[in-house]
């Protein structure tokens, strides 16, 4: 058994066409609605999309997500700052991490892979703690998608 602590990989089969489901994952207030975030901008390649978390007990959390790449319906990946929730620090000067989100066909639907990467760069004192919660959250998450596209 491997384990890693610079990667983070969740699947989820939705029983939705991969087209509902990238549009979804990619329309900027569809994510919003199922990620519980509110954004402004539009996924588009290099462009960064900010906005806050709207998640209960989150809400003081800004939110900046920097677009790398997009496969329409097969790639969306973009980077942040992972766990960066104290309003009393600067994340800016911070490492980033990679999120992808991996769309394919599947029987009776679309498998949705979730892969997060870059953690070992993450400052050691926040490294386990970000970890954690994003490994957590991941599950959360795709469980959101999963219901929001009524799988």
């Amino acid at each position: 058994m491997t384990t890693s602590t610079d990667r983070i990989e969740k699947q989820v089969l939705l029983r939705a066409p991969r087209a509902r489901v990238w549009r979804a994952i990619t329309d900027v207030r569809e994510f919003g609605t199922w990620f519980q975030a509110k954004l402004e901008g539009d996924f588009r390649e290099g462009a960064t999309v900010r906005g806050r978390v709207t998640s209960a007990g989150y809400e003081h959390v800004p939110l900046e997500i920097m677009i790398e790449r997009i496969e329409p319906e097969r790639l969306l990946a973009y980077r942040w700052r992972p766990y960066a929730i104290d309003p009393s620090v600067d994340y800016s000067n911070e490492p980033t991490t990679l999120v992808e989100f991996r769309l394919e066909d599947a029987p009776g639907g679309t498998r949705v892979t979730i892969v997060e990467s870059g953690f070992d760069r993450v400052p050691i004192a926040r490294r386990a703690e970000a970890y954690r919660a994003h490994d957590g959250g991941w599950v959360e998450q795709a469980e959101n998608l999963r219901k929001y596209v009524g799988g």
